[in-house]
């Protein structure tokens, strides 16, 4: 079946399917939002466990989903993972330190003997809450502002440094937070995930004084991120892209390059659009209608608008990772991923992708299948 398929499909193929990955993954960080929602919404012990445990039971989902969101961006386009890893390491440290010390958080802060201390695990989830929202936000922002590598690949012959990308920059990725583009979309994924984390509390936490506390918070995080988001789509199709010439693959740059991509994939537009009324949507119901479904509506909007958003970085003869600093350097689908024998036998693993997604599903309502309260706090042996 995979073997019919043409390269360049195969490569479109793991394109699509890592943007869906990534597209669950940013909706996943609901947890990470309701982690720096805890001491502003939870005034007592019981409902900060309350809240602790809501989001808890749903931090190992998050977990699964980046590990196989990496592992496929990883076998799929190599070289971007090593160009991006390898250079911009200072922000994917700061990422992958900040989800250790959550897995660390929930495992041990209610242990006997706990000698850090309850406080330390709270702060550690705060941290963590703060810094994946933004920094990955901020580095896919990259996708479209570009940032400053060189690749060569002769240059694997040098014995004494062979190294095909270098990083131009001593701040290995962090001047990437610098940059009004990217901020803004870190800032948007930042209160994006507190919304989502908020409507998820009043969807699954059976407590009357949460449910009041989440909505006011609502309102409160509402404007800033329209401001943000309403920010990024501006300057994003008001910005000139990276575009690709077909025939000979010059990279160069294009007025309006994601205006222009929008247009000109109007399937992309589509989904864009219904993405936002869904997440837009979810709100309203929620403040407006009394509706606990809100999360249903928003997290369904959520996957729709940053997947559209990442076929933008990647279709339509678009360099998806940019190089500012040579130009020629710019990734592409084409020219950044695996050979077509590991795309193909990757194709058939990918057919599990449907049960991953089906497992989650399932987790989540069986886990779900009761909203948490205090009864559930006081006789959950297993409880975070």
């Amino acid at each position: 079946m995979f073997e019919n398929l043409s390269y360049l499909a195969l490569q479109q193929y793991w394109w699509v399917i890592i943007s869906l990955l990534a597209s669950i993954l940013v909706f996943m960080m609901f947890v990470q939002g309701g982690q720096t929602l805890i001491n502003q919404i939870g005034k007592t012990r019981i409902e900060r466990s309350l809240l602790i445990n809501s989001i808890g039971r749903k931090w190992d989902l998050t977990f699964t989903i980046l590990v196989t969101f990496g592992g496929a961006f990883f076998a799929s386009f190599p070289l971007f993972y090593s160009t991006s890893f390898g250079g911009a390491y200072w922000v994917w440290i700061i990422i992958l330190f900040s989800f250790i010390i959550q897995a660390v958080s929930y495992e041990y802060s209610s242990k006997a003997n706990n000698f850090l201390g309850q406080k330390t695990f709270d702060a550690f989830l705060l941290i963590n809450g703060i810094l994946a929202t933004i920094l990955i936000g901020t580095a896919v922002g990259t996708f479209f502002t570009g940032s400053e590598f060189s690749i060569d690949k002769l240059r694997i012959t040098d014995v004494s440094d062979p190294v095909i990308s270098r990083w131009e920059t001593p701040y290995r990725g962090l001047e990437a937070v610098f940059n009004i583009t990217n901020l803004s979309l870190g800032l948007t994924i930042f209160f994006l995930a507190r919304i989502l984390a908020l409507m998820y509390f009043i969807n699954s936490i059976e407590n009357e004084n949460i449910i009041l506390k989440s909505k006011n918070v609502l309102k409160v995080c509402v404007f800033p991120f329209l401001v943000f988001f309403l920010l990024f789509v501006v300057l994003l199709i008001t910005r000139q892209g990276f575009a690709v010439d077909p025939v000979t693959k010059i990279v160069s740059m294009e007025k309006f390059k994601y205006l222009h991509n929008l247009v000109q994939m109007p399937l992309v537009l589509i989904m864009f659009l219904i993405g936002v009324v869904g997440v837009l949507t979810g709100i309203f119901l929620t403040l407006f209608k009394e509706s606990r479904k809100g999360i249903w509506y928003s997290g369904i909007g959520t996957i729709l608008t940053v997947f559209s958003v990442l076929m933008l970085a990647g279709f339509n003869n678009t360099a998806y990772y940019p190089s500012t600093y040579d130009l020629q350097s710019s990734l592409t689908i084409e020219n950044s991923s695996s050979s077509k024998y590991t795309l193909t036998a990757m194709s058939y693993v990918s057919i599990l992708v449907p049960f991953v997604i089906a497992y989650i599903w399932y987790a989540w309502k069986s886990i779900n299948k009761k909203r948490i309260d205090e009864k559930d706090i006081e006789t959950d042996e297993m409880k975070y």
